[in-house]
């Protein structure tokens, strides 16, 4: 399985998943990138299986695996082989260079693994940003009240100054 791909971040971004709210990437995608076919990928992985613990990657439910054949089309029925497919987290792709030992293998590992450090620091950006603004609409908030506060005063003031409505009378007294 020799054929060369491009491999460009939004190719990597697009095959990178949401699966028990874990990042993930799925062996047959992974498989394709590295340029092996995934029956041997698995096999490495299961013959290192204590290199692999749930944090690192896990095999994905009966159901997980028809809700993503659904969602995204990309497993045919029949098309696979008998096993579920295998979900590695970055770790697990990390840790994949380790048994998938050629050249190929880990200059794409490393593509990866910048990706998912991209999505990263993103999260942490926009979180970030998130935080900022919520700060920004507690002072606003704060603006608010205050100037709100200061319209109250200036209407009790206002009250207070109004004229009264019996007014001297200029001239004589009687």
């Amino acid at each position: 399985m020799s054929q060369e791909l491009i491999i460009t971040e939004e190719f990597i971004v697009g095959k990178i998943l949401l699966i028990r709210n874990k990042k993930v990437m799925i062996d047959d995608d992974l498989s394709k990138l590295y340029g092996v076919e995934t029956k041997q990928l698995k096999r490495q992985v299961r013959r290192n299986l204590d290199r692999f613990p749930e944090d690192f990657m896990f095999e994905l439910t009966r159901s997980e695996y028809e809700i993503l054949r659904s969602q995204f089309g990309t497993f045919k029925q029949g098309g696979h082989s008998k096993y579920l497919p295998m979900a590695f987290t970055e770790q697990g792709v990390a840790m994949l260079s380790s048994v998938l030992n050629s050249p190929a293998a880990i200059k794409v590992n490393i593509e990866i693994i910048r990706v998912f450090t991209k999505i990263r620091e993103v999260l942490t950006e926009t979180l970030n940003v998130k935080l900022e603004i919520e700060h920004i609409k507690k002072k606003l908030m704060n603006h608010d009240k205050n100037i709100e506060l200061v319209f109250n005063y200036l209407d009790e003031m206002m009250e207070k100054h109004e004229p009264k409505s019996e007014r001297n009378k200029i001239g004589y007294k009687k």
